[in-house]
């Protein structure tokens, strides 16, 4: 630029001669320009070099004062400890031998299996393995890395709640299945699957056996031979090799009554698989080195056999940033856990940790001063997290820490902060699934989390979209995936099912249909073939197969009752496949049948956004709390001096709405009645958690309908008793009194015991998803209740006779509704238009016949 200048400056003075003035006025005024635009641009570069220098600085200043430590040398490993057996097995017999060909003699029964020693060797492998044969499982190097002691698994088939009290195999060739997982923390040593049975006496024992598969390989079979129905027993030998994350036992029986022609539809066609009946498992328990990467394992595992079982350490002082945070992880946990078990306990120090459980510490190093006796990557001084500089790390930083506690027995997930924001930071990244993704390590630093927007009102992942007309291909099959073109074969396919889930707040009126896409393959009998829709089991529609060579995307329109269509609503098509030619001897040759559903199916529905409330009935889906699905208008609200009751309950509800829920991040919120303000009364939907005497919201109990009253009396109406002791639970859902579009949830008792049978039922399914009307007393006949036990508890369901209606609908819609719910109006409102309109008639003939004259 200075160059230019020179240029310019040097040419100017060449031309200032006589003859050349005129130019010298043009000439300056563009040095003088351009001197300006070059100072500009100096200046300008000027300041972008201070920029750079400032933020060289700044960058400089946040290395040195968020140094954080070289990792040390070894990253916290959680060793398992053994999972306990349910129950002691008796001796294991030795594996059946197949009897001897043309010898169907009866075979003795077996001796009743053996339980394995509570820790065993492992067999070394072989020194001179045969030619061709597989190398030993013993040999493999993980095997040689963990040469400790074998512990057993015993796991019965009534674990299945499939199975009940037998799985009955009917029929010519008849199968049942049954599928489990291997936990991630077995290196599987041995595996056995010990089958009890009995059969029907009229069963040929040289034409019938029963074979057990694992994942499709035979791993051997058993004549069906038994006199009298005597029950028999064999034990199998299983690969180690075999057994996969998912596994699945399946059991074929052959049965035949006749050496020359069977009737497959003969009574006398069965057997009986015992529930009793168990895999064996040998295995050693593996280290893992924790690492965010498999996060959320080992705190929750998928493939566990066993319910995960997480504690969670009291804080020295329970506040609402405490209690919003634990719930929101409760929520995420139970998003994570779908249908499986799930156990969740609290406790006031490290050493009431059991070696099963999966420790989680929320909190500030001052909330939570058991984080000195941790071995922490990062150090701890003032009750402030350091770094490597032994400086503060900033208080809007969250702190994410894996370690271990009791000689590394125990996994503890560490989500704190110096301050509540960074607690509540750390808490919310690993609820976000999306932020959760790019962790990795065994300790995090937090410094910002996405903000994830509030997904619509009426978005629901796995319901019905909110428009009205949509394709197959739009909803969810039962692996939470797009459903697809689904193919079954035979005569006796099952049908395809479709999960057909209406909104809660969803209405329907007449002219809802459905257009089914479907094809079939030839060599069908167009007298017996048939495709069937049903919904919920009804059947709602049907259609001969016609053409013997097959259909290629015919249709079938069906409507779709409104009144059917519920929020666990699903659609059944079934195929009945019937081949032209007739059956030999009972056998139907029945493989070349086919049916196909097209994912190109479509719906129309007519719907309105139509609810009312209260309605307990509406919580089984997660209605209101759930909606929208981040949870974002519920907030939890307890004692101001909560129990622990009353936080396992506030633990077990956030729970089942997480289970309930699907969303890219939990915005649930929770106080203590102190810290509850105007607010978030207003604008929230409630839920108040505690005894009677400590309730948050007594004004639950002042509108008409059951109320506790003092002195353990209850009122009902205008009836009002006295009872002692009252250990019922209470869950009651009303109108709230600070917003008429909001509910609020009273889970509440008299006594401690009382709010722990609330517990119980939001735990388990069977009781959960039996709730009707706005109010459910339950009490529990027995100390230790099975939820699968119909007598175990007693269900009272009360119904107030006020409800509101919300009504999102369009104004046509309200109309029409309104028009429905009060039809008596409309034959008055006719006459009353009729004579109107003949009044308005009568003045304008009139007012024309004097225009006339």
């Amino acid at each position: 630029m200075q160059r230019i200048f020179r240029h310019l400056l040097s040419s100017s003075r060449r031309q200032s001669r006589p003859g050349s003035r005129q130019q010298r006025p043009v000439i300056w005024l563009l040095l003088l320009t351009f001197a300006g635009t070059a100072t500009g641009v100096t200046a300008s570069l000027a300041v972008a070099q201070q920029n750079d220098r400032d933020i060289t600085q700044d960058e400089n200043q946040v290395i040195e004062e968020l140094t954080l430590p070289e990792p040390p040398p070894q990253a916290p490993v959680y060793q398992p400890a053994p999972e306990p057996a349910p129950y002691e097995p008796a001796p294991e017999p030795a594996p059946a031998e197949a009897p001897a060909p043309r010898e169907p003699a009866a075979i003795e029964p077996d001796p009743e299996p053996a339980a394995p020693p509570a820790v065993t060797a492992p067999e070394p492998a072989s020194s001179t393995p045969s030619p061709g044969a597989n190398p030993s499982p013993s040999s493999t190097p993980d095997a040689v890395a963990a040469r400790g002691p074998t512990v057993p698994y015993v796991l019965e088939f009534n674990r299945s709640p499939v199975v009940g009290n037998r799985l009955r195999l009917q029929g010519v060739f008849a199968d049942a299945r049954l599928g489990f997982t291997r936990p991630r923390t077995w290196n599987l040593r041995s595996a056995k699957v010990l089958v009890r049975f009995q059969h029907s006496p009229a069963l040929l024992a040289n034409r019938s056996n029963l074979t057990v598969r694992v994942n499709g390989t035979s791993v051997g079979s058993v004549p069906l031979n038994r006199k009298q129905s005597e029950i028999g027993q064999v034990l199998l030998n299983v690969p180690p090799n075999l057994i996969q994350d998912f596994n699945e036992v399946t059991l074929v029986a052959q049965q035949n009554n006749s050496a020359t022609c069977t009737d497959p539809a003969d009574p006398t066609l069965w057997t009986e698989v015992l529930p009793d009946s168990k895999l064996i498992f040998n295995y050693q328990p593996k280290p893992v080195k924790l690492d965010f990467t498999r996060y959320p394992y080992p705190f929750f595992d998928d493939l566990s056999l066993d319910p995960n079982r997480v504690t969670y350490l009291l804080p020295n002082q329970v506040n609402s940033a405490w209690l919003t945070s634990a719930a929101r992880f409760q929520a995420a946990l139970g998003r994570l856990a779908e249908f499986r078990p799930l156990e969740t306990r609290l406790v006031k120090n490290l050493n009431q940790a059991k070696a099963d459980e999966r420790l989680v510490v929320i909190g500030t190093p001052e909330e939570q001063p058991a984080l000195k006796s941790l071995k922490l990557p990062l150090a701890i001084a003032d009750n402030q997290v350091l770094d490597a500089s032994r400086n503060p790390l900033p208080a809007e930083s969250g702190i994410l820490m894996l370690a271990t506690t009791r000689n590394n027995g125990i996994p503890v997930l560490i989500a704190t902060g110096n301050g509540p924001e960074g607690v509540n930071k750390a808490v919310q990244f690993l609820v976000q699934s999306k932020d959760r993704q790019i962790g990795t390590g065994y300790y995090l630093v937090v410094n910002s989390v996405t903000p994830v927007p509030t997904p619509p009102l009426r978005q629901w992942p796995g319901y019905l979209p909110e428009k009205n007309s949509f394709k197959l291909r739009e909803l969810n099959n039962a692996e939470n995936e797009p459903f697809e073109d689904v193919t079954v074969r035979g005569a006796y396919a099952p049908p395809v099912e479709v999960n057909f889930r209406a909104l809660p707040d969803d209405q329907f009126t007449r002219g809802s249909s459905m257009n089914l896409v479907y094809s079939y393959g030839p060599q069908v009998n167009p007298r017996l073939s048939t495709v069937e829709v049903r919904l919920d089991g009804a059947p709602i529609g049907g259609k001969r197969l016609t053409s013997e060579q097959g259909a290629a995307r015919d249709t079938l329109n069906v409507n779709l009752p409104a009144e059917l269509v519920k929020p666990d609503s699903k659609i059944q098509v079934a195929f009945n496949l019937s081949p032209r030619e007739p059956a030999n001897c009972g056998r139907i040759n029945d493989q070349q049948l086919w049916g196909k559903v097209h994912a190109d199916t479509n719906f129309k529905l007519k719907r309105q956004n139509v609810v009312q409330i209260p309605d307990l009935k509406l919580l089984s889906t997660g209605y209101p709390f759930a909606a929208p699905q981040d949870l974002s208008t519920t907030a939890i609200v307890v004692p101001e001096t909560p129990s622990l009751t009353d936080l396992s309950t506030l633990l077990e509800f956030s729970e089942r709405l997480g289970r309930l829920s699907q969303a890219d991040t939990v915005k649930i919120e929770a106080y203590t009645q102190d810290a509850l303000t105007t607010e978030v009364k207003q604008r929230q939907n409630l839920v108040g958690i505690g005894v009677r005497s400590q309730f948050p919201f007594p004004e639950a109990f002042q509108e008409n309908g059951f109320a506790l009253k003092n002195v353990f009396s209850r009122k009902w109406n205008q009836s009002q008793i006295q009872a002692l002791p009252d250990s019922e639970g209470v869950i009651k859902e009303v109108i709230s009194p600070w917003n008429d579009d909001r509910v609020l949830l009273a889970l509440s008792a008299q006594t401690e015991a009382g709010l722990q049978q609330v517990q119980n039922l939001l735990n388990q399914d069977p009781l959960f998803f039996q709730l009707n009307g706005d109010t459910v007393l339950i009490s529990a006949n027995q100390a230790s209740a099975s939820g699968y036990d119909p007598d175990a508890y007693n269900l009272e369901f009360l119904q107030q006779s006020s409800q509101r209606r919300l009504d999102n609908s369009n104004p046509f819609s309200k109309v029409s509704r309104f028009l429905q719910d009060h039809w008596f109006v409309l034959p008055t409102g006719i006459v009353v238009f009729a004579l109107g309109l003949y009044g308005i008639t009568q003045l304008y003939l009139k007012r024309v016949e004097k225009q006339d004259k």
